[in-house]
């Protein structure tokens, strides 16, 4: 039995720093032992489906082997989240805001390696950001920013590092959501 991952990378391929060739992702990924391996865009996004005779094909496992492969040939430390079809589905169809609605830029989901909760976000005064608004789901962070990501106050200020510590968290935007669950539908 196999199984499709999305492979989410955080913080490479920003001003020339941490570069991750995706031809040599793909090559890594191959390395261990992972087919049908495909990248979207060059911000770090992977699919793959896992060899059927992998000893362990849990979220967990597979991203510690990934993250340990990558430190390995690239030489640095690389956060990464794997995700199912499953799961980036369920975050599209839960999203609180009208999707279909929105230009790719407007809605972004902040991935999260574990559950957060509100308490987290007591010191972000949330009427003073509107129009802006977020809303948490299961691991993730939907963030609805009208003029886009790279102008959000609502952005920086959820950017904050104290605001995640001892999280991994990755933002993509919504173009980007729905190209990872269509990339990751086929299940074997």
């Amino acid at each position: 039995m196999t199984k499709t991952y999305a492979l989410l990378l955080r913080g490479i391929n920003v001003g020339g720093h941490r570069k991750v060739p995706m031809a040599e992702l793909r090559s890594v990924l191959e390395g261990l032992g992972h087919r049908d391996v495909k990248t979207y865009l060059q911000s770090g996004n992977a699919v793959f489906t896992t060899a059927a005779d992998a000893p362990d094909t849990t979220d967990e496992a597979v991203r510690e082997a990934v993250e340990a492969a990558i430190e390995e040939h690239f030489g640095f430390t690389v956060d990464c989240l794997v995700r199912d079809h499953a799961y980036l589905a369920a975050v599209a169809a839960d999203c609180p805001y009208p999707a279909e609605e929105l230009e790719g830029k407007q809605l972004h989901a902040f991935y999260l390696s574990e559950r957060v909760d509100e308490k987290r976000f007591a010191g972000i005064d949330r009427e003073s950001f509107l129009p802006e608004a977020f809303a948490l789901g299961d691991r993730v962070l939907y963030l609805y920013a009208p003029a886009g990501l790279g102008t959000s106050k609502l952005g920086e200020a959820l950017s904050r590092p104290a605001l995640f510590k001892g999280v991994t968290v990755t933002a993509r935007n919504w173009n980007t959501v729905r190209k990872l669950v269509e990339m990751t539908e086929h299940e074997d």
